[in-house]
């Protein structure tokens, strides 16, 4: 089917994500499923197509990374069309943590999924405002950002960050920061943590372990909140694994579970980043919007990752 015929489905492409090689596929698979093609060329296009997209299409995918996702998501969020338009990820982006985490294999399976798969509604994040799907992540220095290869991206994900920042620690301030969650519907009393940190981690949809994909439930209504206190310094410093450090029983982490938190700094503001996208702020609240986006899942999605049982484990009082 033409392009031009099927403006009820288009497909966001960041032609330069990942190693760049999945253009020609992504355009051919695309046009053979009825897809209008917006390819970006500058900062903000894919929001901005998503924008304009949202109102008249049905569907709105993203080809890219878990960054070109975000931003059709906070695109068709900014049309207040997410009640209307349901959205796919075709992962062409180096980690691809969040496709991997709805159980989209590949560039052929995304399409396959399209067509065949399931949809589901699921929760996504805030913060100040700002929509975020997989993760929210601060402490992560602009040096180690710069300087992580492509290929620890593949391997770790979001955590090949902390590996490089926590290999630059010489240089490295903690947070001196108050982190405060609210009373949930499942049980979760408000509770206060303040001290030093090293990163702050908070999962909608992935889950911070030392595997390069974990899913936590994105249907639950309430977001994963990981602590690295300072003093984790000393275990990091002393050669111990990432799958260590975020194992359920850490000595220096700390998590939660809460449908809303604020996160203060008691010094200088703080860069977070929002599925890859950066916002910098010395107050932070984020807040779950539950079963608000209704995205394409694969045959590997589980609604309920951990079959009742409740993980992590609520540490630390």
């Amino acid at each position: 089917m033409p392009s031009h015929e099927a403006s009820d489905r288009v497909l966001v492409l960041n032609p330069v994500s990942g190693s760049g090689e999945h253009v020609d596929d992504v355009v051919g698979l695309a046009t053979d499923h009825g897809f209008e093609i917006m390819t970006t060329e500058e900062s903000g296009d894919a929001k901005r197509f998503a924008r304009e997209a949202a109102p008249s299409a049905d569907l709105v995918a993203a080809a890219g990374g878990d960054g070109t996702l975000n931003a059709v998501v906070n695109g068709i969020a900014d049309a207040a069309a997410l009640e209307t338009t349901a959205v796919a990820v075709v992962p062409a982006g180096t980690g691809n943590n969040f496709a991997a985490n709805v159980g989209i294999e590949g560039l052929e399976h995304a399409f396959t999924v399209i067509e065949d798969g399931r949809r589901r509604e699921i929760d996504i994040g805030t913060a100040n405002g700002r929509v975020f799907v997989n993760s929210c992540v601060g402490g992560i220095t602009a040096e180690a950002s710069s300087e992580t290869t492509t290929e620890s991206k593949a391997e770790l994900g979001v955590l090949a960050y902390v590996k490089n920042t926590v290999e630059t620690l010489g240089e490295f301030d903690s947070l001196p920061l108050r982190v405060e969650t609210a009373t949930g519907s499942n049980g979760e009393r408000a509770r206060a943590w303040e001290g030093e940190a090293l990163f702050v981690l908070v999962g909608n949809c992935r889950r911070f372990t030392g595997a390069r994909t974990a899913q936590a439930n994105v249907e639950d209504g309430r977001l994963e909140v990981t602590i690295v206190e300072d003093a984790a310094t000393t275990d990091l410093l002393g050669g111990a694994a990432l799958e260590g450090l975020f194992g359920q029983e850490s000595t220096h982490i700390v998590r939660r579970r809460t449908p809303s938190l604020v996160i203060e700094s008691h010094a200088d503001a703080i860069e977070y980043s929002l599925d890859g996208e950066i916002l910098e702020t010395e107050r932070l609240h984020l807040e779950t919007e539950p079963a608000t986006l209704t995205i394409a899942v694969g045959d590997g999605y589980r609604p309920d990752p951990d079959d009742g049982n409740r993980w992590p484990l609520e540490t630390r009082g």
